[in-house]
């Protein structure tokens, strides 16, 4: 007998294996600390415990009471629609040309967007960004003027924006973005925020990628297409068999 099926215990007659056992401690939450003998035991004695519950309810009509037969029937309503879906949509593939085919008709929509990596440093008045240039001026390191002045806290670590696509940005942030070339820091903008300095790290131009790298993702994309054709076809024939009204 395999360790798999294994008896730890037996309540009226129903068998507990160690393969129950395990598979309940996988889908508990933190379950790993009870992957040992000591907490194997642990868990086999609560499965005993469910049991001897379970008998006990069942012993108790309480698998008749109203409560439980509408939570029931609830359950398993959802569990027969999600079965009913997952059969409707089980043989929808694409073929590798299909793919192919989609790819090569929706370039454009798949090109990844320009994007930009920058730092800022805000400060509410043109003098005070003006004060600060000039101290980048003659030597200051941008970081540590971000970290000393600005005002935008979200933004730690000398400033840093991390990498963000272009129209992310107010209209005057990315116009005066777009006029920098890497590493250089820009006279003081003024946006609805305040006054800014920008400093751009840099810039990642406009690119289609290969369409090795997203295969997999087009496939996912063309599956959800069609099951949601496939759904609204199928809801409608059946609609018409069917007395609906809405009320909206």
């Amino acid at each position: 007998m395999s360790e798999e099926k294994k008896v730890l215990a037996e309540v009226a007659g129903k068998k507990i294996t160690q393969g129950q056992v395990i598979n309940f401690i996988k889908a508990m939450q933190n379950g790993q600390q009870f992957m040992n003998p000591k907490g194997i035991k642990q868990i086999t004695d609560e499965l005993v415990n469910q049991e001897l519950l379970y008998i006990d309810a069942l012993e108790k009509g309480l698998d008749k009471d109203k409560e439980f037969v509408d939570e029931v029937e609830f359950t398993k309503s959802n569990m027969l629609k999600n079965y009913a879906m997952h059969m409707l949509f089980k043989d929808i593939d694409v073929s590798e040309q299909e793919l192919k085919n989609y790819y090569d008709n929706n370039k454009e929509a798949m090109k990844v967007p320009e994007t930009f990596k920058a730092k800022h440093i805000l400060v509410n008045t043109l003098e005070q960004a003006e004060k600060i240039f000039k101290e980048i001026e003659d030597g200051k390191s941008f970081e540590e003027a971000a970290d000393e002045y600005s005002l935008d806290k979200q933004s730690k670590n000398g400033g840093d924006l991390g990498e963000f696509p272009k129209g992310t940005m107010v209209k005057e942030f990315e116009e005066a973005l777009e006029k920098l070339d890497e590493g250089e820091v820009s006279k003081p903008v003024k946006t609805q925020f305040g006054y800014h300095l920008i400093k751009l790290d840099h810039k990642h131009e406009p690119f289609l990628p290969e369409f090795e790298q997203i295969k997999d993702r087009l496939r996912e994309t063309l599956i959800m297409i069609r099951s949601q054709e496939k759904y609204l076809k199928e809801v409608e024939k059946i609609s018409k068999k069917v007395d609906v009204k809405k009320y909206y």
